[in-house]
């Protein structure tokens, strides 16, 4: 058993109300500069809809994540090196800027500056890459928000077109008849990242200490091969710098022990962070699994208990710290994944072992029951009804569990007789722990599973230990800094001592370590 620590994220769909102020705060936060005019390393997406870039689970086009050998063993799904050496200056896989969207702003000159008179001044459209007029705006990160335009893109959701015909006619696109949630999407910064084995300079990275993958700038030679083997078409080319850029985990807020910008700026308070511990050694046995609906469990089993003492013996004997096992035995990530099942990962049948999950949606079934004159808050009137979700479970399955329905199914059973059970206690009837074992829970954890999910604090919901704070006060502890007298009532210099070493590095950006 080799013990390894991954700071991990958990999206509760159910509470996602699709404001998008996780990608504005992101991207004024990481991309709003010159060459990433068209970078958003966190979107929220409609489904059914293409998403952005336009239909990028479709893999048969795009060649991302890994595939199995009829031997046993994984390849990217891109090719062996000597094809992905032919392609390096004519990749085919590769993303064009029609597929994400022609970034825009508008001529705000024509309406601050225009002369006073009785002409209407406007502001046209002009391409932010370019500076050219633009005769119209065909598409955009979001285009497809709300189901706009559904009728026309969403048949074109791969997903949709890969399930509909054996749900039929339960994906319609109709007025009162369809049906949609929001899907949130950053890297999933994966324990098996495609990414970091396609890049030819070898500039992709996956830090030891926290997971979390990073490109090393000064290696990074443009190559984009990054861009085509990320299966979630995550990583981003920056066209001004000639380097790729992708979503950092906002490591620089994790070292110093705070959530992601996206995470604390989340409005629908959906966003969990913290710690699990893994197995490193059963990761490339999971993701080699023979059965897609396998890679699911194949994957949970690689997590660690971090309560059992043989698993903090080992963790300690990795090098693993006090603070970070602290964090791991109180992370909501590890009880939402792990204790109570309620969570699922994105597109596991990609092989890449993804690390942020998603608690899958499930609020039309309580107002569905309803309608019907029946009460909607009853566990065997919601058990019964989950198989008639507008929602089809076929649909969240291709999404979440390669296509298994009885993993999405249990989740959503689970999160039924969590309302169920909820509603008794909220009113002060008796608690009924039969709505419990049903789904293999106990009541006490039921009421666990409600505080995370429902009313848990900003402590409860992030806990991110600090990567940096010992490594600071070693610091502190070698070199003490001597506050020199003020003058003329100025504020205390620090100052270093006469015996501080001369040469000091300043570290501005991720550093290179080896996995």
């Amino acid at each position: 058993m080799r013990v390894m620590a991954q700071v991990a994220m958990v999206m509760n769909l159910d509470k996602c109300i699709g404001c998008h102020t996780c990608s504005v705060t992101c991207k004024q936060t990481w991309t709003n500069r010159q060459g990433t005019e068209y970078v958003w390393f966190n979107n929220v997406e409609t489904l059914p809809g293409q998403g952005y870039p336009r239909r990028w689970e479709d893999q048969e086009r795009w060649k991302g994540g890994w595939e199995r050998t009829r031997s046993g063993r994984l390849r990217l799904r891109s090719g062996g090196r000597l094809k992905r050496l032919g392609s390096l200056f004519a990749n085919p896989d590769l993303p064009e800027i029609s597929d994400y969207y022609q970034p825009w702003t508008y001529e705000y000159k024509n309406l601050t500056e225009a002369p006073a008179g009785d002409d209407l001044p406007t502001a046209r459209p002009v391409d932010s890459i370019t500076g050219a007029p633009m005769d119209s705006i065909e598409w955009g990160p979001n285009w497809d928000d709300n189901l706009g335009g559904a009728v026309e893109h969403g048949p074109r959701d791969p997903i949709v077109e890969k399930v509909r015909d054996r749900v039929g006619e339960r994906i319609r696109f109709e007025f009162e008849q369809s049906f949609m949630f929001y899907l949130p999407r950053i890297c999933e910064h994966c324990l098996n990242p495609a990414c970091v084995s396609a890049c030819p300079s070898g500039a992709m990275y996956k830090r030891s200490e926290d997971g979390i993958v990073l490109v090393d700038q000064d290696g990074c030679r443009g190559w984009r091969m990054c861009v085509s083997g990320c299966p979630y078409k995550k990583v981003y080319f920056n066209h001004a710098t000639g380097k790729a850029e992708k979503c950092t985990f906002c490591f620089p807020r994790v070292e110093a022990g705070m959530p992601t910008v996206c995470s604390e700026t989340c409005v629908g308070r959906m966003r969990y962070l913290g710690v699990l511990l893994y197995d490193a050694d059963k990761v490339a046995e999971a993701a080699a699994v023979e059965d897609e609906h396998d890679l699911y469990p194949a994957q949970l089993d690689c997590f660690l208990d971090p309560h059992d003492p043989a698993v903090q013996e080992a963790a300690r004997a990795a090098g693993i710290s006090g603070e970070w096992l602290d964090a791991a035995r109180r992370s909501p990530v590890y009880d939402l994944i792990a204790t109570y099942q309620v969570a699922l990962p994105l597109h596991p049948e990609y092989r890449t072992m993804p690390m942020v999950w998603y608690v899958p949606p499930l609020s039309p079934v309580v107002d569905a029951v309803a309608a019907t004159g029946h009460d909607g808050e009853d566990a065997g009137n919601l058990f019964g009804a989950i198989d008639a979700l507008r929602i089809p479970v076929e649909y969240l399955a291709e999404i979440l569990t390669a296509g298994d329905t009885g993993a999405v199914d249990a989740v959503l059973h689970r999160m039924a007789a969590m309302r169920a059970y909820m509603r008794r206690v909220n009113l002060g009837e008796e608690r009924d722990e039969s709505v419990a074992r049903a789904v293999g829970l106990t009541g006490q954890e039921m009421e666990d599973m409600f505080r995370l999910l429902a009313v848990a604090k900003l402590e409860d919901r992030f806990v991110v230990p600090s990567a940096a704070r010992a490594d600071a006060q070693a610091l502190t502890d070698a070199h003490p800094l001597e506050l020199g007298e003020p003058a003329d009532g100025a504020c205390p210099v620090a100052a270093l001592p006469a015996a501080a070493p001369a040469r000091v590095k300043l570290n501005l950006g991720p550093t290179r370590r080896s996995a």
